[in-house]
């Protein structure tokens, strides 16, 4: 009665290594996928989150600045006499 164990230790070595071969072709593929993805993303001048963050907390604060300049630009203007032509 050994020989149906054996056959089944065999198929059984047999799958595991197909699994682990199964598993590394994914990682690989997974691997080269990412870098072709990075590669052509870097190619069409796409941003990551981070400089597009960054750059819109950039132009927020401009507008925030823009907005207070041109509020005393207009307290100014109201508190100086009006010269006429």
């Amino acid at each position: 009665m050994q020989a149906p164990n054996k056959f089944f230790d065999e198929m059984s070595k047999l799958m595991t290594n197909a699994m682990g071969v199964a598993q590394g072709a994914r990682t690989e593929a997974e691997t080269a996928m990412k870098s072709w993805m990075d590669r052509w993303l870097a190619d069409r001048d796409f941003v990551t989150r981070e400089e597009f963050d960054a750059v819109k907390a950039m132009a927020q604060k401009a507008r925030e600045e823009n907005e207070a300049l041109k509020a005393r630009l207009d307290a100014l203007e109201a508190a100086s006499p009006k010269t006429g032509a």
